[in-house]
């Protein structure tokens, strides 16, 4: 499993805790360190379309001037944005073998994907 974030974010922290405690190997790729690409960026928005990647409700949304946040209205300036500010993307996204099977982190839900 893949887990994709950024390391400072207190969401991405109490899910990486959650999978440690659990004992469950994950990969963790930083988006701040290691940046995400295109290909990836299309291979998410097909699962689940670029609007549910993009987090409207965290600071770097609210900090984007009008006239940006306007003109994020398709799938390429959504990868624009995405690539431009990654701190934009929903996270943490749970990847196990190329598919998206959790955005954001919620306990009972990771009770329920990751049982053993």
């Amino acid at each position: 499993m893949k887990l994709y974030g950024i390391a400072n974010c207190s969401t991405v922290k109490k899910a990486r805790a959650w999978l440690v405690d659990k004992n469950i190997p994950m990969e963790f790729h930083d988006f701040k360190k290691l940046g995400v690409n295109e290909l990836l960026l299309k291979t998410w928005i097909y699962q689940v379309g670029w609007e549910r990647l993009i987090n409207r409700k965290g600071t770097t949304w609210r900090q984007l001037p009008d006239t940006v946040k306007a003109s994020i209205s398709d799938e390429s300036a959504a990868i624009h944005l995405m690539q431009e500010k990654p701190s934009i993307i929903k996270r943490p996204i749970a990847e196990r073998d190329g598919k998206i099977v959790h955005l954001g982190f919620d306990e009972s839900s990771y009770n329920t994907l990751f049982r053993k």
